[in-house]
């Protein structure tokens, strides 16, 4: 059985998750009923990347339910697979603020480099479309947990099921980048190489020594 407190906690985050959620439709309803249609429509994409903002309010209650729930899929997906964790609260806000971190510091030197190399425009229209389908994944997290909340037999195909559900949602939209900057691309290719290395892969392995470091 659950222990009874990290079930209360857990709760907790997800709720919260959800009034983030509710926040942002709030703020822009049109925009987040298009929104829920990024997945095969560039419409959200085309229209509301012309307007994007360094501080972005919609985008940020999104990824305060993203850091939430990916928070809690991290913490049950490690104690299915590697080993079970003991839940410590201050563990969980340490992971909740490590997960926002490197999504922070990772986009911000992305525009570094954007503006290093005066190629803001293209960074920012890239950054804007993978920030997208990442909030998006947040959807997806926050309903895998709760299905994980409340069952106890299907943890591991709901976690694999989920994981891959999320890998295809970034997928989609790495395509997307790629194809819109495919010009740009091709002639770089080998720096592009040396970015996903860097600056997409990097960061989220460091993330999991530092989660499997904590535990042993």
């Amino acid at each position: 059985m659950r222990n009874f407190i990290t079930y209360e906690w857990f709760t907790i985050f997800t709720i919260l998750g959800l009034i983030a959620i509710t926040i942002a439709k709030y703020l822009n309803t049109l925009r987040f009923n298009d929104f829920l249609f990024v997945i095969g429509n560039s419409k959200y994409l085309k229209i509301y990347s012309k307007d994007q903002k360094f501080i972005d309010p919609f985008d940020g209650f999104l990824f305060l339910n993203l850091a939430f729930s990916a928070s809690i899929f991290i913490y049950f997906s490690y104690s299915t697979f590697v080993s079970p964790l003991k839940f410590e609260l201050v563990f969980f806000l340490k992971l909740f603020f490590a997960v926002a971190v490197v999504v922070l510091i990772k986009t911000l030197l992305e525009r570094l480099i954007g503006s290093l190399f005066e190629i803001d425009s293209i960074v920012d229209g890239y950054l804007f479309q993978k920030i997208t389908f990442l909030n998006y994944s947040g959807f997806v997290f926050l309903a895998a947990n709760l299905l994980l909340l409340y069952t106890s037999n299907y943890s591991k195909i709901i976690i694999i099921a989920s994981f891959t559900l999320i890998c295809l949602i970034n997928l989609i939209g790495f395509a997307t980048s790629f194809k819109n900057y495919q010009k740009i691309i091709n002639p770089n290719f080998f720096y592009f190489l040396l970015y996903l290395c860097a600056l997409e892969i990097a960061p989220y392995v460091l993330l999991y020594k530092v989660i499997r470091e904590y535990n042993v």
